[in-house]
């Protein structure tokens, strides 16, 4: 298949992306009890969730939150043929309280699954949802959330060697007093999601978490969350997603997908493939776009195009190291505008927190990235890392300007790349750049 032709067949397919099937009919919130609270004392949740309970049960259609604050001490579940619409001037803030958010419930956290804390917004196994507006969703992440961050580590290790043993999920029950943060919104197995024009704020860990879903559309929202880990949106083990006119200001990536993590993932067996990202900025605290690193149920099928990266950490990632196991492969890009990248304009690393005895080396391989302008990468304009054995592979690099740049390549452990009007510092790279000599070591790379 050439370069051009998944643009006109795979992106051209997911550009169309059907979103849900909801009937056109109105459910107000405020009759079942919404009502304005100016002082954020009464719980919203029972009116909202009591909506969203009568227009599923009527065969679906909107539920309307008209302008006010609303306080919300507890998960909102989203059901079948529900869009959640919030108007403008409208914001649901959440309690904050972690016992707000139990009892546990199934969710895949870092790429393993289990059952913690709830998601703020969620919805299990439906078809046809939407969140949609111009109102605000605030998590209220900073109220006590975020302080677990640096406390996670006990609970965060526990979870992982819980899935690097397959354990059954029973065994996997992480309650009051563990520190797993949840996501803002994460539906789970869903069907035709979309998720249009609201704005999402202080969320406790990642903001937009779709996984093992399909027809998944995030459309013209802003994400305004800058907490430790707030990535933007994290596809993760879903199929055929489109995510259009977005504006990312994150303190973590801006976009990350994902596929699971190590052993977990290899028995959930689920990739993430066919997305399109088009039309987006990004304001990320790390990366712009990123695949990785809890990729190990595959990532296949990845376009961005027309998109801008303000200022990040590096605008393209892609990493994985020798303990995930499965493949980055088939990533297209083009018409990328980059004002700084800190790290790397583009950077493919199968070397991510590499460790020495990792068993599982990953694959990364046919990455096609043209039409780049990036005004200035700190540290590297492209930086390509295999591991011995296991190179990355296939890489075709053509158009890409980069204005001012400390170190233009480092590579190691690469086959089959092509360079082909690559221009840093005003010099045309060679088409196949040298290796780095085996006593080399990058240099330090600041965050």
């Amino acid at each position: 298949m050439t370069s051009a032709a998944p643009w006109s067949t795979i992106a051209a397919g997911l550009a169309r992306l059907p979103g849900p099937r909801i009937p056109e009919r109105d459910f107000p919130a405020t009759a079942h009890g919404l009502e304005f609270a100016a002082s954020l004392a009464t719980d919203a949740l029972p009116a909202l969730r009591a909506a969203i309970a009568a227009c599923h049960a009527a065969g679906g259609g909107r539920v309307l939150v008209p302008p006010g604050d609303y306080l919300l001490r507890g998960p909102l579940v989203l059901l079948s043929r529900v869009n959640l619409h919030l108007a403008r001037g409208a914001t649901l803030r959440f309690s904050g309280d972690p016992a707000d958010f139990l009892p546990p419930v199934p969710q895949r956290w870092e790429g393993t699954e289990v059952f913690s804390h709830s998601p703020l917004i969620t919805a299990r196994d439906a078809t046809d949802i939407a969140l949609t507006g111009d109102g605000v969703i605030d998590g209220a992440g900073s109220r006590v959330f975020t302080s677990w961050q640096p406390l996670q580590g006990p609970d965060q290790f526990r979870l992982r060697q819980l899935g690097h043993d397959c354990a059954p999920l029973s065994s996997r029950v992480f309650g009051a007093g563990t520190r797993l943060r949840p996501s803002l919104f994460q539906p789970l197995g869903c069907e035709r999601v979309l998720v249009e024009g609201l704005t999402f704020r202080d969320s406790p860990f990642w903001v937009l978490h779709p996984t093992f879903c399909r027809h998944v559309v995030i459309r013209g929202v802003t994400v305004e969350s800058l907490n430790h880990n707030n990535d933007g949106c994290d596809p993760d083990s879903c199929s055929d997603v489109l995510i259009e006119g977005c504006t990312f200001r994150t303190g973590d990536d801006g976009i990350a997908i994902k596929s699971g993590r190590d052993q977990d993932a290899w028995r959930v067996a689920r990739p993430t493939e066919r997305v399109l990202v088009r039309d987006c900025d990004f304001h990320s605290r790390i990366n712009g776009l990123c695949v990785g690193s809890e990729m190990s149920g595959d990532v296949r099928h990845v376009f961005m195009e027309n998109c801008r990266v303000h200022d990040a950490y590096s605008a393209l990632y892609l990493k994985a190291n020798t303990d995930r196991g499965g493949a980055i492969e088939d990533v297209f890009i083009r018409n990328i505008q980059i004002g700084r990248a800190r790290s790397a304009l583009l950077r493919l690393d199968l070397a991510y927190k590499h460790r020495r005895d990792g068993a599982h080396p990953a694959a990364l391989r046919r990455v096609s990235a043209s039409a780049i302008r990036c005004a200035d990468a700190d540290t590297y304009g492209l930086y390509l890392e295999g591991v011995p054995g296991h190179p990355v592979s296939d890489v075709s690099l053509s158009d890409i300007t980069i204005d001012r740049c400390a170190e233009p390549v480092w590579r190691r452990h690469v086959s089959g790349l092509r360079l082909d009007r690559v221009l840093v510092n005003g010099t045309a790279l060679p088409a196949n750049p040298p290796e780095a000599a085996p006593r080399d070591a990058p240099r330090e790379i600041r965050m």
